[in-house]
């Protein structure tokens, strides 16, 4: 019992400061909306915290909130006495290397034609002319069988949409390699 009530004391003596944290961090958090922030103006896109500068521009005073302001990004550095970024889009390339990326380019666009091509035909396959073979539960469910079907319908327009897509880009790549080399 002895032991009991030498410890006794610490235990109140802990709850007490324990108590006493938690107090002052609950009014600390009650309180840290209502201290003091200076005031804002707005004047016209740019923001100020100078009263008398305020009153000079006839400036509108902000209520509510605080303002953040976004630094711009850095622009690019400059890489030659030119004035020309490095890497800019607008730089001009050697003929060759010009009509090699031209090529690289249709490469590029002629294999994904023929894989867009090869997947319209599996497809209009499986398509069947709008009537697809019913496939599992669809025989006695009508409604999932209808959905499939449209489905399948969108596949085929949205392949059929990057086909043309694709065409397209082939026909302006001819004519800017054509006149290219006028």
């Amino acid at each position: 019992m002895s032991q009991l009530q030498n410890t006794l004391p610490w235990v109140k003596l802990a709850a007490l400061a324990f108590f006493a944290f938690v107090t002052f961090w609950a009014v600390g958090l009650w309180h840290a909306p209502l201290q003091a922030q200076e005031r804002i103006f707005r004047c016209g896109n740019e923001y100020t915290n100078s009263a008398q500068a305020a009153q000079r521009n006839d400036c509108k005073p902000i209520e509510g909130g605080s303002v953040t302001v976004v630094q711009p990004p850095k622009t690019l550095a400059v890489a030659s006495a030119g004035g020309r970024p490095a890497n800019s889009a607008g730089a001009k390339v050697e003929t060759a290397e010009q009509r090699t990326r031209d090529a690289e380019a249709r490469q590029i666009l002629e294999a994904e034609l023929r894989k867009a091509e090869t997947r319209r035909d599996e497809l209009l396959k499986a398509y069947n002319q709008g009537e697809p073979e019913k496939v599992g539960k669809e025989s006695r469910n009508y409604q999932k069988y209808l959905d499939r079907v449209a489905e399948m319908k969108a596949n085929i327009d949205r392949v059929e949409s990057d086909i043309a897509g694709l065409r397209r880009e082939l026909g302006r790549l001819s004519v800017a390699s054509s006149s290219n080399t006028r």
